[in-house]
Order: structure tokens, then sequence, then C-alpha cells
């Protein structure tokens, strides 16, 4: 197993294991899709990522991060990301999409000012701030509105929300599916005592926190069908007091992997934004990567890991020592775009053959050139020291 090697997830074969991690861009109005997404997206498939996820798109206006976020709520949004599909799948990735709902961390602003929450100047220019709901009444952190406790007919509805959006994700031809479940977001929430409070059969025990996120699954598979690959990212520990850590992780990664889950995504973090609580763990090189590996070995699920992945040879081995079946790139791939393709050439192909055509057939002889003029002692600076 190497990290060119396809992987075949359901009727779904990746021709690599890089991954394009969902990054929010803050370029959407209304949840639709703007040419900076196509061309945003387009450049990775270009660069030769076997899956491109696109950001974490909201099932419902109420769920987004941002008002900035795009949405897969309304079948208005579906021509829009079929231009991304249409694009990545024609340049030989696979078209992914993160489905999520923020919960209490939603209504924010973007990461440039600050992810404040939004207030009425915000309003006054028609981004105004919205409900937040969650599983129970429960502030995200200081500064942050008090959610509302959504009713079990809320849920129910809520669900159809997911199942709703899974299925137009399908018909704007996304071929992976991964569900946000990490980083204090909806699902995230109900399945933490941090943040779920709840005295119902959706709160308290480990099993009722489940309940809801498996809800949410069942209904997803059943929108995509069974030939889809369905992913969950999962906060492997909340790194807050009383919350989860990664022997309870471990446990939930086995029920959503018999529930249909075919990859866990593992990230960390996020239960709450208090700034005083350590919710993250020490970044490091990789640094989920232990996490991934214990999911694997322990679970029998294919994993994904993600975080200060930055050196082909680091990835490679990633994959090869057993430690994930996907590496997921985030900002490594916005800095370099083409990073799979310098992987390639960096493990030791170096023919060019992996290149769009149009571009193969130039890089190709222009590293021939460049081989030979460092062969006979030539720099770019040569000219000027004679």
């Amino acid at each position: 197993m190497s990290l060119f090697s396809p992987l075949t997830l359901r009727d779904v074969t990746l021709p690599n294991r890089v991954g394009i991690s969902p990054m929010c861009m803050y370029a959407s109005r209304d949840g639709l899709v703007a040419d900076f997404h196509v061309a945003h997206l387009g450049r990775f498939a270009l660069g030769g990522a076997g899956l491109v996820i696109a950001e974490a798109t909201a099932v419902h206006p109420h769920g987004r991060i941002s008002p900035f976020d795009t949405g897969l709520w309304s079948d208005e949004q579906i021509p829009g990301w079929r231009r991304v599909t249409a694009l990545v799948a024609a340049s030989g990735s696979v078209p992914g999409v993160q489905l999520g709902h923020a919960g209490r961390r939603a209504a924010v602003r973007e990461p440039w000012r600050a992810g404040a929450p939004l207030d009425d100047e915000d309003a006054s220019a028609g981004f105004g701030p919205w409900p937040l709901v969650a599983p129970s009444a429960l502030s995200a952190g200081p500064g942050h509105a008090v959610p509302a406790a959504l009713t079990t007919a809320q849920i129910a509805r809520s669900v159809q929300d997911w199942h709703d959006a899974a299925a137009r994700a399908v018909a704007a031809g996304f071929r992976f599916v991964e569900l946000h479940g990490a980083h204090g977001y909806l699902l995230h929430s109900f399945l933490s005592p941090v943040s779920n409070r709840r005295t119902d059969h959706y709160g308290g025990s480990p099993e009722n926190r489940l309940r809801y996120p498996l809800e949410v699954v069942a209904a997803v598979r059943d929108a995509i069908g069974g030939g889809v690959p369905l992913s969950f990212r999962i906060s492997s520990v909340d790194g807050a007091e009383g919350g989860l850590g990664i022997d309870e992780t471990v446990e939930v990664a086995r029920r959503l992997a018999t529930a249909g889950v075919d990859v866990i995504d593992t990230s960390s973090g996020g239960i709450t934004t208090d700034r005083t609580v350590d919710t993250r763990i020490r970044r490091g090189f990789a640094f989920h990567a232990d996490f991934s590996h214990r999911i694997r070995d322990e679970v029998g699920v294919r994993t994904a890991t993600v975080g200060l992945v930055v050196d082909p040879e680091q990835a490679a081995r990633l994959i090869h020592d057993g430690d994930s079946d996907l590496v997921l790139l985030g900002r490594q791939a916005l800095d370099d775009p083409n990073w799979p393709h310098h992987a390639r050439i960096a493990l030791g192909d170096d023919t060019h053959e992996s290149w769009d055509v149009r571009f193969g057939s130039a890089l190709g002889p222009r590293a021939r050139t460049l081989a030979r003029l460092a062969a006979a002692g030539e720099t770019p600076l040569s000219r000027f020291e004679r």
C-alpha cells in the first residue's frame, strides 16, 4: 500500500490516497457557489489530488458557520455545485463534499475578523445573527449566544434536513460525502457530555448521546444509496474537562462503522470556544496520526488523518505504516496546489505522466532541460557571473 495506490470505497475508487480537506472560504452568498469555488476546488484536482472535499456545506441556513458559507439546503444550490463536480471529475479526481450544521457555534464572522459572533453591525449590513440550536441551552463560550435546546420534533426535522441535503449532493455530482461531526458543531455537541446535558433519550448515557448522530448517518446513507462512500469527521478528543477521550471515541467509531460509515476522518477539539480551556492537542507534524492509527487498528474501519502533513516521505510513511488510509491536506495544499504531483517527483516518479497532458507535455521537457543545465554546472545566475 503506497501513497499513490488506488483506494476503493464502495463503488468509488480514488486514484490515490491524497485528499484535500474541507476548508471554509467565506466566498458564498445565500449558500450559492461562486466562480471562486470552481477555480479554488478545480485547481486541487488539476494538482493531482485523488479526492477533493468541498468546504463545510450547510444543511440548513441556520447551520452556517458564517453568512458566507456554501449550502445544500435548496435545489437552487445544485447547479452551481455541478460546475464544481464536473471540473473535478474531468480532471481525474473524485469530488466530495462535507455536510455540516454548526449548531451553537453558528453565526460568526470570518476568521480575519476574529471569528467573533455576529452582532448589530453585521445585521445592519444584512448579515445579522440567526437563532442558534443545540442539544442543550449551553453557550459555546464567552460572548456566544445561548442556543435553544432542540425539541424531539425539531430533531426529527433536522435529521430530514441532513437527508435532503445529502440527496442534493448526489444530484449535484458528488461521489463522496462527509458529515462534520467534530469541532463543537451540532453532531459533535450531541456526542459530548460537555455540551449535551439532556435528560431524555437523546442525552445522558453514551448510547443516548449517540442517538442523533446515528439517526443522521442512517438518513444520509438512505439518501446517497449503497454505492457512495460516507465519511464522518470526528474530534478524537475534546480536550476539555469531562469531555470525550480517545477511548470513548474508539467506541463511537465502532458504532458509526456498523451504521454504514466507511471512513473516520480524525481531528480534535472545538467543543468550546473558551480560550481559557485548552480544547485542542498540541500542534506537531501529523498530530492526529496516533488517533487515526488506533481507530483503524481497533475498529477495522478506514481512516483519514489531517494536520501538518507537509512532506512527501512523511505522507508516504503514514500510509505505508498503517497510520491511515487517506492523507488529507489543508493549508499545505493552499500553499502548493500541485503538492501531489510534486510528491510523486520527490518519491521517485519524475515522468510528469500524472499531470494533465496539457501541463505534462510542457513540464517533462522542462525538467530534462533543467537537469542538463544542472549537470553542466549552470545556475539561473550564471550569466551574471561571466
